[in-house]
């Protein structure tokens, strides 16, 4: 049986959009307040959906404990609180658009998880605007 379990979580973050390759008059007309030199923050809001076939034996696709926990280690210790641009490994070099933030975390928790399983991050930056990765 294939079934599709979800994780929440969420993460408060500071970031500004800016791509120094450009001047401060494109990064302002391109990103707008969000490219604020004194960054600006979201209240971010994570779903990882992991699919998969579900254990006979244990009836679980996945231990929800286990996720959490990956979630946990892999993402909120890592970026909640932080400022995207100044703190993080991450994002030094990679513009924190939710597109890339999404992506990262996709990797994240890509990394830590059986290759048995599928993996699809949706990452939402405010209520109504909100990204998927895989798409």
């Amino acid at each position: 049986m294939r079934v599709a379990v979800f994780r929440k979580a969420h993460f408060n973050a500071a970031h500004r959009l800016f791509n120094p390759k450009w001047s401060a008059e494109k990064n302002e007309e391109v990103f707008g307040l969000c490219n604020n030199p004194n960054y600006h923050g979201h209240n971010y809001e994570l779903e990882v959906k992991v699919i998969g076939e579900v254990d006979p034996e244990t009836g679980y696709l996945i231990d929800l404990k286990i996720l959490k926990d990956i979630i946990y280690e892999e993402v909120e210790q890592r970026f909640d609180h932080k400022n995207l641009n100044l703190d993080t490994e991450e994002f030094k070099q990679l513009n924190p658009t939710a597109e890339n933030i999404c992506y990262v975390i996709w990797q994240l928790l890509r990394a830590r998880l059986d290759e048995k399983y599928d993996l699809q991050i949706r990452l939402y930056e405010t209520p109504r605007n909100y990204v998927e990765y895989p798409a």
